[in-house]
C-alpha cells in the first residue's frame, strides 16, 4: 500500500510541476505571497517556475531513488510546509485560482496541506513486518 501511495504522490508531484511550467502558471502566481517578491530578487513567475521544477524533481526522486526514500519524503514534507504560506496568502488576499472563488473554498483547501505532509512521510517510512 505504501508503494502505491508513494507512486501516486510521485505522479501527482510531476503533474503539478508540469502544470507550473505550462498550463497553470497564472493560477499558481495567485498563490505567491507578495512578501516573497518584495524580499527576494525574483518575480512571481520565477517563483512558480522554480517551485514547479522542485516539485518535478521531488516527484521523480520518490520513484527513482528508492534507497533515499525516507530523505526524499522528509524533503517533500518540508516543501509542503514551505509552500503553505502561499496558500494562506491566497486565502487572506481572496485571490481566485484553481476554482477557489470563495473564502470557504480557499480556507477549506488549507486543511488538505497537513494531509499532504502526512502522505509524504507515511508513504516513505519503512514498512513494518
Amino acid at each position: 500500500m505504501k508503494t502505491f501511495a508513494r507512486w501516486v504522490l510521485a505522479g501527482a508531484m510531476v503533474f503539478a510541476g508540469l502544470s507550473h511550467l505550462f498550463w497553470a502558471r497564472k493560477e499558481f502566481q495567485a498563490q505567491v505571497p507578495d512578501l516573497v517578491t518584495e524580499v527576494l530578487p525574483i518575480d512571481k513567475d520565477g517563483v512558480v517556475v522554480a517551485s514547479g521544477a522542485v516539485e518535478m524533481m521531488l516527484g521523480a526522486a520518490l520513484v527513482a531513488l528508492p534507497r533515499e526514500r525516507r530523505r526524499v519524503g522528509a524533503l517533500l514534507a518540508a516543501f509542503f510546509v514551505a509552500i503553505f504560506p502561499g496558500n494562506i496568502a491566497q486565502a487572506l488576499g481572496e485571490r481566485e485560482g484553481f476554482g477557489l472563488d470563495s473564502g470557504r473554498a480557499r480556507w477549506g483547501r488549507l486543511l488538505f496541506q497537513p494531509v499532504l505532509v502526512a502522505w509524504a512521510l507515511w508513504s516513505t517510512s519503512p514498512s513494518r513486518r
